[in-house]
C-alpha cells in the first residue's frame, strides 16, 4: 500500500473486458524507444500482465492485468523503481505541456550556463596570463561564486536523469557527464581553499554549457512531433439533437446517446453517430472517410457515419453504433497502434549513447585507479586525471552530433517550402525503399475541373452559375469558379430550390432551368456519358437540349515527373485510393504507376502499409485525408500536403507547401545528405576520443585542456553539419512554395482524400 500523503492508484483502476482490470498513468520522462522497450518489458514480466502498451506521443501506459493477482500499486512501484515519476492521468495534465515546460527548463538551464560560462572564462584569462598569487585567488574565489550556483541550476536536467539511473541500476549518458561536472568543480573548489594555482570551473561551466545546447535542440526537434490523435478526437461530436417521442429536439451529450436513439442533422453540419436514416434525403461529404471525391447521395435507409458531412438536406437518423464504437472511433484506435509502433524505432543518437556510456564509465574508473596505483596512492593526481578523462570524454560532440544537422536541415526544408515535424523521421525517410500515395488531393489538387467543349457557350455558362450559386456541391463550385475566371457574370435565377441528390430548379426569363444529374434534367438513364474518368453535370433549359459539363480532377503539375523520378531512384510506387476505380486507374496510367488499388477504406488503406512494413519493406506514405491518416501514422516515414486535413497534416512527419510535388524528392535528398553528415560526426567525435582518450589516460591532458578539446570536438561537429546548407535540392528553388506561402486552411466541404 502507498504510504502516508502518496496516491492510491488502486483507485484509478477500472474494470476491463473478460474480468481484467486496467490502469491509465502518465509518466513525463518517457522520450524514446528505450524508455518504451524498459517500461513494456518490466511489466508484462509478470505473469498476471494480459497487456502493456506505451504511447510515446501522450506519455501514457497502458495496462491490464488478472485482478485477482496483482493490484495497481504493484505496478506503480515497478515502473517507480526503473527510475522514471508517475502521475494519475488526470493530474499530470497533457504531454504537449510537459513538453513545453521541459523545453523552458533547458532553455533558461542554457542561458545560465552560457552567462555563467562567458564570465568565468574573463577571470581565467587573468589567470592565464600570469596575474599574481593574490589577484589569482580572488579570481579563482570569483569563479567559485559564479560556477557553483549556475552549475547546480543549470545541471538539473543531468542530475535527476543520472539520479534516476542509479536508482534503478543502471547507467545511461547523463552519469559521466554529472560526474565530470560534481568532481570538477569539487576538485576546483578544493583548489581554491588551498591556494592551488590551478581550478576548473570553467571547463565544468562550458561543458554543461555545449551539453545543453545539443539537449535543447534535440528536445525542439521531438516536440515538433505532436500527437494526431487529439486532431481526429477533435472530429467527435461533443453533442447530438435527440428527437423526442413528442418531436422536440433535445442536444444531449454525445455520451449519454446510446443505439435506437434518433438523431436530427441540419445541412452543413457534421453527422456526430454512426447510424441509417430514417427520414430525409441530403448530400454526404464521405471524402474524409473513403476518399470519394464527390458527395454521396443519400436516401431512407442509407448508412452515414460520424465524421462526415452533411451539406444538403435534413436527416433524421437512427443511432447503429453508441459512443466509442463508432467507425471514427476506430480510426482514432489504429491511430493510436501505429503511433505506438512508430515510436519504438530506436534513434541512431539512442544507439550510440547505449555503447557509450559504459565504456565511459569503465575508461574513468581504470583512469583512477591505474594513476592510484602507478603514484603509490596520490589520490589527488589520479582524481584530477580522472576528471580530465571524463570531461574529454563527455558526449558533446556526441550530443550535438544528430541535433545539430536535423536543425541545419530543418531550415534547408523550410527554405524549400517543407516543413519538418520530427527530426527522427528524418532518419526514417533516408531509409525508405517503398512509396504509397494516396490519390484524391495528393497526386490531383482535390479540386475538380471543368473540361471545356472546343466551344464554350457563355449564355449556357451563366445560367448554369446562376444555378450553381445556390449550391455547396463541389462541381456547383468548380462551375462559378470558371464562370469568375472568364469573367462572366451568373445569370439572375428565381425561385431556385435545391433537391438534395439530385440537382437544383429554378427560373430564369420565366423559362424553367435545371442543373444535376441527368435523370433530374431528363428522362434518359442515369448512365453518364462522360468517359469513366470523368464526371458530368447536366443543364437543362426549358425545351432545348441538355448541356452537358464534365469534370475532372486535375493531376499536379509535376506529378509525372515526381513519380518517374522515384522509380528511377530504385523506390517501387503504388496508388492506394478511396476513389471510384476508374478514376483512380486513368490516373495510374497517365503516371506509369503499375501497382493502383480501389476503392479502398480507411482499414484496408492502414493494413496495405502495415503488410509491407511487416514483409520488410520501409514506406514513404504521402497523404492527406481523415482516412489516410492510420496509413500516414503506420508508415516508416509520411507526408502530407498544407492543403490536407488537420488530421492529415498533424499525423504526417513532413508538411509540404504549394501544389507540386518536387519537395518529395527534395525531402528525400536533403534526408539522405543529413545521414551522411550525422554519420560522419560520429566518426568525427569516435576519432576525437581515440586520439584524445589516450592522452588524457597518460596524464598529458589536464581537465582545462580537456575541456578546450572538447569545446574544439563540439565546433567541428557543428561546422560540418553546416555542410548540408551547401544543397539547395534536385529541382532548385521551388515556385509556389517557401516559408511564404500561406498553409491552405482546411474545407470541411472540399475532397480530403
Amino acid at each position: 500500500m502507498p504510504q502516508s500523503g502518496e496516491v492510491d492508484f488502486a483507485d484509478l483502476a477500472r474494470p476491463g473486458p473478460g474480468g481484467a482490470m486496467q490502469l491509465e498513468l502518465m509518466v513525463p520522462e518517457i522520450h524514446c524507444a528505450g524508455c518504451i522497450a524498459r517500461i513494456e518489458s518490466t511489466l508484462r514480466a509478470h505473469p498476471a500482465v494480459t497487456a502493456a502498451r506505451v504511447n510515446m506521443s501522450s506519455k501514457r501506459v497502458t495496462l491490464s492485468w488478472l485482478a485477482d493477482q496483482a493490484t495497481a500499486n504493484e505496478f506503480a512501484a515497478r515502473i517507480e523503481a526503473l527510475g522514471f515519476s508517475i502521475q494519475p492521468v488526470e493530474a499530470g495534465g497533457s504531454s504537449e505541456d510537459h513538453d513545453k515546460a521541459r523545453g523552458r527548463e533547458l532553455l533558461s538551464a542554457m542561458a545560465i550556463a552560457g552567462f555563467a560560462a562567458g564570465n568565468i572564462m574573463l577571470l581565467s584569462v587573468s589567470v592565464w596570463s600570469g596575474a599574481p598569487d593574490a589577484t589569482r585567488a580572488l579570481f579563482h574565489w570569483l569563479s567559485a561564486l559564479i560556477a557553483i550556483p549556475a552549475v547546480a541550476y543549470a545541471g538539473r536536467p543531468f542530475f535527476r536523469s543520472a539520479w534516476a539511473a542509479l536508482k534503478a541500476r543502471s547507467l545511461n549518458m547523463d552519469m559521466p557527464i554529472s560526474l565530470a561536472v560534481v568532481l570538477a568543480c569539487g576538485m576546483s573548489f578544493y583548489e581554491t581553499a588551498r591556494g592551488g594555482q590551478h581550478t576548473y570551473f570553467d571547463a565544468a561551466v562550458m561543458l554543461l554549457f555545449f551539453l545543453l545546447v545539443g539537449r535543447y535542440l534535440d528536445h525542439q526537434m521531438r516536440a515538433r512531433a505532436h500527437s494526431a490523435l487529439s486532431q481526429l478526437k477533435s472530429l467527435t461530436a461533443k453533442s447530438a439533437l435527440v428527437v423526442q417521442p413528442g418531436g422536440t429536439r433535445l442536444n444531449t451529450p454525445i455520451a449519454d446517446i446510446t443505439t435506437g436513439m434518433t438523431v436530427f442533422v441540419g445541412p452543413d453540419t457534421q453527422v456526430p453517430v454512426d447510424g441509417v436514416i430514417l427520414s430525409g434525403s441530403s448530400d454526404i461529404d464521405v471524402s474524409a472517410m473513403t476518399g470519394e471525391s464527390i458527395p454521396q447521395p443519400v436516401f431512407e435507409g442509407a448508412t452515414v457515419h460520424e465524421g462526415t458531412i452533411n451539406l444538403t438536406g435534413e436527416l433524421d437518423i437512427q443511432v447503429s453504433a453508441s459512443y466509442g464504437d463508432t467507425l471514427l472511433a476506430s480510426i482514432v484506435a489504429m491511430m493510436e497502434q501505429a503511433e505506438t509502433t512508430k515510436a519504438r524505432y530506436v534513434r541512431l543518437a539512442d544507439i550510440a549513447a547505449r555503447i557509450y556510456a559504459p565504456m565511459v564509465h569503465g575508461i574513468a574508473a581504470l583512469t583512477f585507479f591505474g594513476w592510484l596505483w602507478a603514484s603509490n596512492g596520490d589520490w589527488h593526481l589520479a582524481l584530477v586525471t580522472a576528471i580530465a578523462v571524463l570531461i574529454i570524454t563527455c558526449p558533446c560532440a556526441l550530443g550535438l552530433a544528430v541535433p545539430v544537422v536535423q536543425t541545419v536541415a530543418t531550415g534547408v526544408l523550410f527554405r524549400n517550402g517543407i516543413l519538418l515535424k520530427d527530426g527522427a523521421a528524418l532518419e526514417r525517410l533516408a531509409q525508405v525503399d517503398t512509396v504509397v500515395f494516396d490519390k484524391t488531393g495528393t497526386l490531383t489538387l482535390g479540386r475538380p475541373q471543368l473540361v471545356p467543349p472546343a466551344v464554350m457557350d457563355i449564355d449556357q455558362l451563366a445560367i448554369a452559375a446562376g444555378l450553381a450559386l445556390h449550391s455547396n456541391h463541389p462541381l456547383s463550385r468548380a462551375i462559378t469558379a470558371l464562370a469568375a475566371q472568364r469573367n462572366i457574370p451568373a445569370a439572375p435565377i428565381d425561385e431556385v430550390v435545391e433537391q438534395p441528390g439530385a440537382g437544383l430548379h429554378g427560373s430564369y426569363r420565366n423559362t424553367p432551368v435545371r442543373l444535376g444529374s441527368r435523370t433530374w434534367c431528363t428522362s434518359e438513364p442515369a448512365k453518364c456519358h462522360a468517359p469513366p474518368h470523368q464526371l458530368e453535370i447536366c443543364l437543362k433549359v426549358g425545351n432545348a437540349k441538355v448541356h452537358t459539363f464534365r469534370f475532372e480532377d486535375e493531376l499536379r503539375s509535376d506529378a509525372k515527373d515526381v513519380v518517374a523520378d522515384l522509380q528511377r531512384r530504385n523506390l517501387p510506387v503504388a496508388l492506394v485510393s478511396g476513389d471510384r476505380p476508374h478514376a483512380v486507374a486513368h490516373v495510374a496510367r497517365t503516371l506509369g504507376i503499375a501497382n493502383h488499388l480501389a476503392p479502398w477504406s480507411t482499414e484496408a488503406k492502414a493494413s496495405y502499409v502495415t503488410g509491407l512494413n511487416n514483409s520488410g519493406r520501409k514506406v514513404l506514405m504521402v497523404g492527406d485525408g481523415l482516412n489516410d491518416a492510420p496509413a500516414l501514422a503506420s508508415a516508416h516515414a509520411s507526408m502530407a500536403p498544407s492543403s490536407a486535413t488537420d488530421a492529415g497534416r498533424t499525423a504526417a512527419d513532413l508538411v509540404f507547401l504549394g501544389d507540386r510535388l518536387t519537395p518529395i524528392l527534395i525531402a528525400h535528398d536533403v534526408a539522405k545528405r543529413a545521414r551522411r553528415l550525422v554519420m560522419q560526426n560520429f566518426s568525427l567525435a569516435l576519432g576525437y576520443n581515440l586520439i584524445a582518450v589516450p592522452l588524457a589516460v597518460c596524464g598529458y591532458a589536464s581537465p582545462l585542456v580537456a575541456a578546450v578539446a572538447m569545446s574544439s570536438s563540439s565546433l567541428l561537429v557543428t561546422a560540418n553539419a553546416l555542410r548540408l546548407r551547401l544543397h539547395a535540392g534536385p529541382a532548385g528553388k521551388l515556385s509556389n512554395t517557401g516559408p511564404a506561402a500561406a498553409v491552405a486552411p482546411h474545407d470541411t466541404s472540399r475532397s480530403a482524400a
